[in-house]
């Protein structure tokens, strides 16, 4: 149990680094989150810094949740049952590490609660714990993007579509159903929506801006 409480707090501390506010201090001396969406992740980071301050801080996030689940694996593998054989407590708690790296990016300690939309340190998360789903999942992200041209409707399809691919990556790799996985691709997925809800009713009004326009309101951070 001390083993798993450190590991959901180490994740959160991880997710809680706040690479996009920490981009607009160092490099313009101004809060993000009073500048377009208002968000800390890397959309608009883009937006505002431009490219390459954009790439560090999603390279920054997707890291952040990949390191909260190898390093809960690290921490309790050593607990019992190898992770990988379906043992269901050490599953658990890798998840509850990865789930608790998702909330330390959303809602920071350091922030006042006030951070990005979980995309890219989720992103991250699955590249951790089943890296064939994580890179499903951007590609489906990469495709609707290229498309579409809207971040937040990318965002919110490559959610939709984690339940599906984690169950599908049951089947193939032949391990049976692994409960606390497709418990982490169900909430990963009810988050990413929930914290999209606002650009969802622009999605349906009509008027959630594309890549490329000179101001936007989505963010996949």
């Amino acid at each position: 149990m001390t083993l798993t409480l450190l590991a959901l707090a180490l994740g959160y501390l991880l997710g809680s680094i706040p690479s996009g506010y920490l981009a607009g201090r160092w490099l313009r001396g101004v809060d993000i989150r009073s500048l377009g969406s208002g968000s800390t992740g890397a959309t608009n980071v883009l937006r505002q810094f431009g490219k390459g301050p954009a790439l560090v801080v999603f390279l920054v996030d997707v890291l952040k949740g990949t390191a909260a689940v190898r390093l809960a694996m690290l921490l309790l593998e050593p607990l019992g049952t190898p992770l990988g054989t379906g043992n269901w407590t050490l599953d658990a708690g890798v998840v509850a590490a990865g789930l608790a790296a998702l909330a330390g990016h959303s809602w920071p300690i350091w922030l006042g609660g006030k951070g990005g939309k979980a995309v890219a340190t989720g992103l991250g998360m699955l590249l951790g714990l089943v890296p064939a789903v994580g890179l499903a999942c951007f590609g489906i992200f990469l495709t609707t993007l290229s498309l579409s041209r809207i971040v937040s409707l990318s965002s919110v399809v490559a959610a939709l579509s984690l339940p599906l691919l984690m169950l599908g990556s049951f089947a193939s790799a032949g391990t049976g159903l692994r409960p606390a996985y497709l418990a982490l691709a169900l909430l990963t997925t009810v988050l990413v929506v929930w914290r999209h809800r606002s650009n969802i009713e622009r999605l349906l009004a009509g008027t959630e801006p594309r890549l490329g326009q000179p101001k936007a309101e989505t963010d996949p951070g």
